[in-house]
């Protein structure tokens, strides 16, 4: 299973004037570099959380349909499975009816076929099977848990102060354990 970004969040979970009021930067010189700290905080604490923060769309590709047809997503929350499509060697693509599969976006998003039902086979031996989802908390920065924003904050500023990854003669700057803290109640571990 490989899933692939293709539309991305419309804004941050926070920010630019809460960074740099966070920061305590009174000018606006250095907002290109807080701009890219907010997008690689987020991005950053999206992997380590296994969540989307802000609503953006994903396509989750599969070579093949899992034994007993069951698919599990990886990507959380998902706010709505939007399509199912298969691809063909040709480069031709057909949709599945929504009428033919069912898609659970509760805690453990999942994806069957109707009861009775099969799914058809892929026409194409490598990511023939393409899954189209949106996912995320919510279009609007207070969608998203408050710990979660504040960690971004807290990662944007850790960055902003420990501009190298490493010092030489010295430790490497590692991720405060507070940040770690604030999204331990988000993760999605991996069985």
């Amino acid at each position: 299973m490989m899933s692939v970004p293709n539309s991305p969040p419309a804004v941050e979970p926070v920010s630019l004037e809460q960074a740099r009021a966070h920061l305590r930067v009174a000018g606006c010189l250095e907002d290109e570099l807080i701009a890219a700290l907010i997008t690689s905080a987020r991005i950053h604490l999206e992997i380590a959380t296994r969540r989307m923060f802000i609503t953006q769309g994903w396509s989750v590709f599969l070579d093949e349909w899992p034994e007993g047809g069951v698919i599990t997503l990886a990507i959380r929350p998902v706010q709505s499975v939007d399509s199912v499509i298969l691809h063909a060697e040709s480069g031709a693509a057909r949709e599945i009816e929504p009428a033919d599969y069912t898609a659970d976006t509760g805690s453990l998003p999942r994806l069957r076929p109707r009861s009775g039902r099969q799914w058809p086979r892929p026409d194409k031996p490598f990511r023939g099977i393409e899954i189209e989802i949106t996912a995320g908390y919510g279009d609007a920065p207070e969608d998203v848990p408050q710990p979660l924003r504040q960690a971004i904050l807290q990662l944007v500023a850790h960055w902003y102060e420990n501009r190298e990854p490493v010092a030489l003669g010295d430790h490497a700057f590692e991720i405060p354990a507070m940040i770690n803290a604030l999204v331990a109640p988000y993760r999605i571990m991996a069985l």
